[in-house]
């Protein structure tokens, strides 16, 4: 049976950045990455591309700080969207630089996850195209699959009988075909990647019939990529401190500022505050949208409140406007369910029934792996998503915590999105299981959405190879405290995005930045990357901006081989430890 220092699952963002990190610092370890994938990639693997796929980020915020994405090399412009096969030769091309290919095992998942006696973990591989099984031992494992590898295909009565391609969002690659020889599809769902295909099959001449579930919460919200009279993007705004003090974050103390957080969140007139500025936000994405220009535009307007929506809030990354082909009737909205199928046609709740030659299920993802693991109660010990009694101690107390920092979260809309009892996610930091916090053995890196997929990837790898290499885990408190960080942490996400995912996992957007300062305090780096007050308030942070932070975890660190060994002694210079530690306290 092969044995090897760290395994890692999934070979994404997440995964590959994990795999660089770690290297680094433990550089004659034994690492493989397995996925289930034809290629490297993860969301972004070969065989999901299809023409006009393009990141909501703009150059300069979807890269590894390390390994710019420059215009000279991948031939995209400031200010321009990423085209995904882009993206994927970038991720190739890192893998290539930092020597990660050759550890790449494509078209292998994990079937099962065991923890052996002696603290090791053992993983049953299973070829996709082969069919043939092989165990592994690791010494280490991360699970970086990330929230979008199981697709979520509703279970619609007659589906099996409508004999035409009817495919998820991630098999559009594999479909694109339709975007010629379909006359009509359906589109069912309202995430991004829904109005993504809406907009690609309106522009081939195919009619789009858009179905959004009228029982669902309706329409998402999406956003011009320049916004307020000064015409920012939205980028700048969401990833500037001073935008990121107006929303309640339970982890923003990381950040700095605590005084001015204090007054806009815990008094009154603070709130009140507060409270315009996520008005003249909302406003303004309404008024720039014009949803009133017509009739069939009215439809599109959300019903839910864009402060609660989280990571459901996307881009109108388009070349045209997309409401304009709403107008024209080459995209139909309609407000129903569906109710059942029949060969060629789908029959919604308000009567109509649509002949289509496709349908595309813009259905997002399980919030969950498709992994089994041995015995069944070591996933709830890993913080996996699992059932859990209403009635928790210690949930209460967090929920009654929130409350009572930012009183302003007690004003929630009638409707969320998952039930209260929907399984979720609890994992300390959002990247270790308390259960396993003193075993060093176990991660997880990716089981986050948000806009700022680069930042959090290359932030947790470094705290989870810190973690691996001896962190000192004092600094954390006792197992209780740990315990009831974990359930805070986890629990904001029910009170700040209750119309996203925050029931079941951790969803962010506004709060993105802070929980980047949360890890990097741990790892005692300076957070405060800008080189001048006002910059550090007013300027938008990108990942060139952590550039180095992996040398300077080294230098105050070391390099070494840290699998057998115990917490680490600090070795950089004492003038580095204190350039990094307790700059602006206030």
């Amino acid at each position: 049976m092969e044995q090897l220092d760290l395994v890692i699952v999934g070979a994404g963002w997440y995964g590959l950045v994990m795999a660089s990190t770690y290297l680094r610092v433990n550089p004659s370890h034994s690492v493989v990455l397995f996925t289930n994938g034809s290629t490297l990639g993860g969301a972004w693997v070969k065989d999901r591309l299809y023409p006009n796929l393009r990141s909501n980020n703009l150059l300069g915020a979807l890269e590894y700080s390390d390994f710019p994405m420059s215009t000279e090399r991948y031939g995209v412009k400031p200010g321009e969207h990423i085209p995904g096969e882009v993206i994927y030769q970038y991720l190739s091309d890192y893998a290539e630089h930092y020597d990660l290919t050759r550890r790449v095992r494509v078209n292998s998942h994990i079937e099962v996850v065991e923890e052996g006696e002696d603290g090791i973990w053992i993983l049953t591989v299973r070829g996709t195209k082969t069919g043939e099984k092989a165990k592994v031992r690791a010494r280490r494992l991360v699970m970086a699959t990330g929230m979008a590898s199981i697709p979520n295909i509703p279970d619609i009565p007659g589906s099996e009988t409508f004999g035409k391609p009817a495919f998820h969002s991630c098999d559009f690659g594999k479909n694109v075909s339709t975007l010629n020889t379909a006359k009509s599809v359906c589109i069912t769902g309202s995430a991004k990647s829904g109005w993504d295909a809406a907009y690609d099959y309106a522009m081939a001449g195919v009619q789009v019939e858009w179905v959004i579930r009228k029982s669902s919460l309706g329409p998402s919200w999406m956003t011009p990529v320049y916004v307020t009279p000064l015409k920012k993007s939205v980028e700048s705004l969401v990833f500037a401190r001073l935008i990121q003090w107006f929303s309640p974050c339970i982890w923003s103390e990381a950040g700095g500022y605590s005084g001015l957080r204090w007054f806009l969140h815990e008094t009154a007139i603070g709130r009140f505050l507060t409270e315009r500025v996520w008005w003249v936000l909302e406003n303004d994405l309404l008024t720039l949208n014009k949803y009133d220009r017509c009739e069939e535009t009215k439809v599109l307007k959300p019903s839910m409140s864009s402060f609660h929506v989280g990571s459901m809030l996307s881009l109108l990354n388009y070349p045209t406007d997309f409401f304009d082909l709403v107008k024209e009737g080459k995209i139909r909205i309609h407000l129903a369910d569906i109710e059942h199928i029949s060969p060629g046609t789908l029959h919604l709740s308000n009567g109509q029934e649509l002949m289509v030659d496709a349908i595309f299920y813009a259905s997002g993802w399980k919030s969950d792996m498709n992994i089994k693991f041995e015995p069944e109660s070591l996933k709830e010990k890993l913080g996996c998503p699992t059932a859990r009694p209403n009635a928790y101690e210690m949930t209460a107390k967090a929920d009654a915590e929130i409350l009572r920092r930012f009183p302003s979260l007690g004003r929630q809309p009638e409707t969320i999105r998952f039930p209260e009892d929907s399984p979720s996610w609890r994992l300390f930091r959002f990247v270790v299981p308390p259960a396993y916090l003193h075993k060093r053995s176990v991660g997880f890196s990716g089981m986050l959405t948000g806009i700022t997929t680069a930042m959090h990837s290359q932030t947790q790898a470094l705290w989870l190879t810190a973690y691996f290499s001896g962190m000192d885990l004092s600094q954390f408190g006792s197992v209780e405290d740990v315990a009831f960080q974990t359930e805070l942490e986890n629990r904001f996400g029910r009170w700040r995005c209750p119309q996203g995912f925050g029931v079941v996992f951790p969803d962010f957007v506004f709060d993105s930045l802070p929980y980047v300062d949360h890890l990097i305090r741990d790892l005692g780096l300076n957070r405060w990357r800008k080189k001048t007050t006002i910059a550090e308030i007013f300027e938008q942070y990108k990942p060139a901006d952590y550039n180095g932070l992996v040398d300077e975890w080294i230098e105050l660190n070391g390099s070494h081989d840290a699998i057998n060994t115990g917490d680490i002694a600090p070795k950089g210079s004492a003038e580095l430890r204190k350039r990094q530690v307790g700059i602006k306290q206030s």
